[in-house]
């Protein structure tokens, strides 16, 4: 099943695109100086890309939260973005009720459930995706396009971006099958071995998504830190010969010159203590088409290594267990 809907996400990112076009967001009425989205797990990792790929246009702060509180300085010239794909994740719930009195513009992306019925209830503009997808986690590209749309409709960003993911998906339509043989090799080299994944600052993103899907696809721990900032503190932990774990460097040929630089320099450190290291470069012209092409690549190596492990990577029997346990408290 999981394989089904890796397979469907170009055809997603399509979806996905009309289901923007065709949104009404209606403009604030006050000036918006400031972005705030609210998600967690696979419906909050949209916001992570989206943040990467607008830096370099957007001229509003744009802050990801993760949890169940909304920060203080949600106000009237805020644009609050609510990004669930059940419409039910408790701690987006709770966080968005904490500003419903704060006169912030307030927009909920989500497949249905409460989400919805609140945003029906209270006035706010909302924007809802097919909600018949058995796994959130499954449906990036339906979140991740929806928070560009409300963006450009309120006249935050321009339509290259949006444009851009239009690209990404004839890339990985056209490499579809050389994407999953690279993913399944990938699988090979990495099962039994603990996953560390490094990548530049501008792609953490790829990199969290990735530990992502490992984690709940290949049931599997992994971990990840960026460059340059591993280079001031986990680069000093290299110390020790790690035979149980791959280091996995995610790359592109026109990363910043010095990061690449202290990718080489951290690949020779490594090798004395791990034996197991494996550069990915992407391919597509923009960061947009690169960061699809990893995702697509990533979740394909996560559902292959599933299958090597000999486990089900649809199911997420102990966040289910976990999420029955916290409604007992009511």
């Amino acid at each position: 099943m999981m394989d089904q809907l890796i397979e469907r996400f170009p055809a997603q990112l399509t979806e996905a695109l009309e289901i923007g076009e065709n949104a009404t967001i209606k403009a604030h009425t006050q000036e918006i100086n400031k972005v705030y989205v609210a998600g967690m797990g696979g419906s909050g990792i949209g916001a992570n890309f989206v943040a990467e790929f607008i830096v370099g246009e957007c001229k509003l702060p744009y802050i990801i939260g993760k949890g169940y509180d909304s920060p203080a300085f949600v106000d009237k010239n805020t644009l609050y973005i609510a990004s669930s794909y059940s419409g039910n994740t408790e701690e987006t719930l709770s966080a968005l009720a904490q500003v419903a009195d704060s006169g912030a513009k307030i927009v909920c992306i989500s497949g249905g459930g409460k989400l919805i019925a609140l945003a029906k209830e209270r006035g706010y503009d909302y924007i809802q995706m097919p909600g018949d997808w058995p796994s959130p986690r499954a449906c990036l590209g339906y979140s991740l396009v929806q928070q560009l749309y409300v963006l450009y409709k309120l006249n935050i960003i321009g339509r290259t971006t949006i444009d851009q993911i239009k690209s990404s998906i004839d890339l990985i339509k056209y490499d579809q099958d050389e994407i999953k043989n690279k993913a399944e090799k990938i699988a090979a080299l990495i099962k039994g071995k603990i996953p560390v994944i490094y990548t530049s600052d501008r792609m953490e993103a790829v990199a969290v998504r990735f530990r992502q899907q490992i984690n709940e696809n290949s049931k599997f721990l992994a971990w990840h830190h960026v460059i340059p900032e591993m280079n001031h503190n986990e680069l000093v932990g290299w110390k020790d010969v790690y035979e149980n774990i791959a280091v996995i460097y995610f790359r592109n040929k026109d990363d910043f010159r010095r990061n690449a630089v202290r990718m080489d320099i951290n690949k020779e450190v490594i090798s004395k203590y791990c034996d197991s290291i494996i550069e990915i470069y992407s391919k597509g012209q923009s960061l947009v088409e690169k960061s699809m092409y990893f995702v697509h690549l990533g979740d394909w190596v996560s559902w292959y290594l599933a299958e090597l492990r000999g486990v089900d990577a649809l199911e997420v029997n102990v966040i289910d267990h976990l999420k029955g346990e916290l409604a007992k408290l009511g």
